[in-house]
């Protein structure tokens, strides 16, 4: 068994598999998890994942792609380059909204 035919197996049957093998809780887990736990115990390596681009998790990294992007839009409005004007706003647009769910994700997180 691989990961490719753990990754087609349904919820049920991995819960099945991984009681064969001994885990605990198995019905508390999501398929993610238990997925992995099933890999472990069956030394069955998980695929890499490659990336075009380095993916932007916190917020402080936001803010500072967000200023490089501000560079880029005052070198656009110098060269009058208006597709170019357009695409670095929506994309400091879409990072300042990104900026917003995990500042309220963490005041969720301190008022519970």
């Amino acid at each position: 068994m691989d990961w490719k035919e753990l990754e087609k197996m349904t919820i049920v049957k991995i819960r099945e598999e991984a009681l064969k093998h001994e885990i605990k809780s198995v019905h508390g887990k999501s398929k993610a998890q238990l997925m992995d736990e099933l890999a472990s115990a069956l030394v069955i390596e998980k695929p890499h994942v490659h990336f075009a681009e380095k993916v932007v998790h916190s917020k402080g990294e936001l803010k500072h792609k967000i200023r490089e992007l501000k560079g880029e839009r005052h070198k656009a409005i110098a060269a009058h380059d208006h597709k170019a004007l357009h695409d670095i706003r929506r994309q400091i647009h879409k990072m300042k909204r990104q900026i917003k769910k995990i500042e309220t994700k963490a005041a969720a997180k301190t008022s519970a």
